[in-house]
């Protein structure tokens, strides 16, 4: 098992000061072993935060990073190859069969994507698209409103991706669980994960009063 925190779309400190701290509370140090980030970090001390929670950090160059990030990046996790780019190569932005085109380029099984500042994450051709949104909430053009602040963390089970979408709506952080296998190299009776990453700090419903 590794557990991988996608994230992206900070704009610190230009849109907004930091990120949340309900999420601060959840990315602690020595609990997550690799970091893929769609860029957008925009300051030094941002990056710096992001290498305190694993060392093992992989950023792609957004289109407001200043920064030498890389335009996209390839990690291995065998049997599955991920790719990671900003999102603003696909036009139209977030269209499904232009990322798929690139994700074909890049030839990998999962494609992390950002710039829209909405999560996403769904199969399509065959393949595994996920898009963390924006960490802070940070405002963009693209539609009216804010957005909803969040984040990923991909739980690589082998050929098996569990991915936990964790959103702060309303002051509360919800969690929402997808999973995908990659075929056909998946074996019919693997387990299924069933359980939250036991490492990571689950939120509690809505309605405690408690909070966390």
């Amino acid at each position: 098992m590794v557990l991988v925190l996608v994230i992206g779309d900070l704009h610190i400190p230009h849109r907004i000061h930091d990120l949340p701290l309900k999420f601060k509370k959840l990315l602690v140090p020595g609990k997550i072993q690799q970091i893929l980030c769609t860029g957008n970090v925009c300051d030094k001390e941002t990056y710096e935060y992001l290498r305190t929670i694993s060392p093992d950090v992989h950023v792609v160059k957004g289109d407001y990073d200043e920064s030498g990030f890389p335009l996209s990046v390839t990690v291995p996790h065998n049997p599955i190859k991920i790719g990671v780019i900003h999102g603003h190569q696909s036009v139209p932005n977030g269209d499904l069969d232009a990322l798929s085109a690139i994700a074909r380029q890049m030839d990998v099984d999962v494609l992390i994507s950002g710039h829209t500042h909405i999560f996403q994450a769904l199969e399509y051709e065959n393949r595994f698209f996920v898009n963390p949104g924006s960490a802070t909430g940070a405002w963009t053009g693209a539609f009216v409103g804010e957005p909803t602040p969040s984040f990923a963390l991909m739980d690589i089970q082998g050929s098996v991706v569990v991915t936990y979408v964790y959103q702060l709506i309303e002051g509360e952080v919800r969690v929402e669980k997808i999973e995908w296998r990659k075929e056909p190299e998946v074996v019919s009776n693997a387990p299924r994960s069933t359980v939250m990453p036991q490492r990571i700090p689950s939120p509690t419903p809505a309605n405690n009063e408690n909070g966390w």
